[in-house]
């Protein structure tokens, strides 16, 4: 009788070890990231459906893993609505209402400003996709060491694209630019890239000119006096700073009054969906970190793109798609390598960062000229050719060469 008590006090012992080994190995609980984007902007949209890509993708991986054994991630999602009050509005609900950890996302620099004080209060870690303005960096302070910015800051991007061009002159002596135009929208972005224009630009043997316009994203859509003023000043390059609402109707409105300028160039954060397959869009230069063309020469670009694809059945219209993808890659790799969500030990696993990410730049980092920690510092030039975004610059990134001039209507 005792030997068979001991024959099944062992067997209990044995299950109950392959019992416990195999809950190990799964899984336990949930790490919550906040995740705040403008839904009603397809940059916003497709910027937080990457980033669910990207969850779903490590979870499933296995998760993250953490002191306790392996995590899933769960996205919370808000919408800011391009305002900077409901930007505010939704760090207070997802810090306090949704006990989210972590931060990500982000797109206009007026609703970033907004989102700055609460920021500051609660001081979780944030890994920011938004914000080109330099008024935001100024606001959050050289102490914000909690805040890890990924986009490339107005000045970065207004320094890379005085170099580009400079190149694509060199190398290309058909295209002369010597006037630039500016059409901007009224907004901290646009502000801020005329600020940075005159800057980079106005040092360098241009000649540079702008005004202002009312973006469609926020109420406007009449594009008439920007553009009159654009074509009395007879620009070689212009220019132009605003939403991807604009992208069509300014076209439009260009055409109407035969405005036709030598390379005519958008720099909003995204593009419409379709506006590749627009006849107006042809030639059409822009600014952007990422296009679709660089799947033929990066792996982890055509993995986020096959993913994205295939999830949601609609190609990336914006660099924001990647790069929020990204954000939430090196959240993940962060807490990993912490093994905690506890605030100093991500954040110190945030700044050693380095991350081949699908834009092409293996993301680490440094410090910026007030934060301490800036990521991507340079975006590309691009060309819509045959309905396709072509890598014009740099030149080693490049998928096509530029042409030139802009068609006349």
């Amino acid at each position: 009788m005792k030997k068979g008590f001991a024959i099944l006090a062992i067997a209990l012992l044995v299950i109950g070890t392959l019992a416990m080994t195999g809950c190990e190995k799964k899984p336990v609980g949930t790490i919550k990231i906040g995740g705040i984007w403008p839904l009603g902007d397809i940059t916003g949209r497709q910027g937080s459906m990457a980033a669910q890509l990207a969850i779903e993708e490590i979870n499933a991986a296995g998760g993250v893993m953490v002191d306790g054994g392996k995590k899933l991630l769960e996205l919370v999602v808000v919408d800011d609505e391009l305002k900077a009050d409901k930007a505010a509005a939704a760090v207070e609900k997802l810090v306090t209402v949704d006990g989210v950890e972590v931060l990500v996302g982000g797109m206009a620099s007026g609703a970033e400003l907004g989102k700055i004080p609460a920021f500051k209060k609660y001081g979780l870690p944030v890994v920011s996709t938004g914000a080109a303005s330099y008024t935001v960096e100024n606001a959050l302070g050289g102490d914000a060491s909690w805040y890890f910015h990924l986009h490339p800051w107005d000045y970065n991007q207004g320094a890379s694209y005085a170099e580009g061009w400079a190149a694509i002159q060199e190398k290309f002596p058909d295209i002369k630019i010597e006037k630039l135009f500016l059409a901007y929208e009224e907004g901290a972005f646009g502000k801020a890239s005329w600020d940075a224009t005159k800057v980079l630009f106005g040092g360098g043997g241009y000649v540079i000119d702008g005004a202002p316009f009312k973006s469609a994203a926020l109420g406007g859509g009449d594009y008439a006096s920007v553009l009159e003023a654009a074509k009395k000043f007879g620009p070689d390059l212009f220019l132009w700073a605003g939403y991807d609402a604009d992208a069509l109707p300014m076209l439009e409105q260009a055409k109407a009054m035969k405005f036709n300028p030598g390379v005519y160039l958008g720099a909003p954060p995204g593009w419409p969906a379709d506006f590749g397959k627009s006849k107006l869009a042809e030639n059409v230069m822009l600014y952007g970190m990422w296009a679709p063309s660089m799947n033929d020469t990066n792996v982890a670009s055509k993995k986020f793109y096959d993913g994205f694809v295939a999830k949601f059945k609609e190609e990336p219209a914006t660099y924001f798609a990647p790069l929020s993808y990204s954000a939430i890659y090196i959240v993940a790799e962060a807490i990993s390598a912490a093994k905690t969500t506890e605030k100093a030990a991500l954040i110190s696993a945030l700044a050693a960062t380095s991350y081949d990410s699908p834009l092409g730049e293996t993301i680490s980092f440094s410090k910026s000229n007030v934060i301490p920690y800036q990521g991507i510092r340079r975006q590309k030039i691009l060309q819509w050719q045959n309905g396709r975004q072509e890598v014009i610059w740099p030149f080693e990134a490049a998928t096509e060469s530029p042409v030139h001039p802009f068609p006349a209507w």
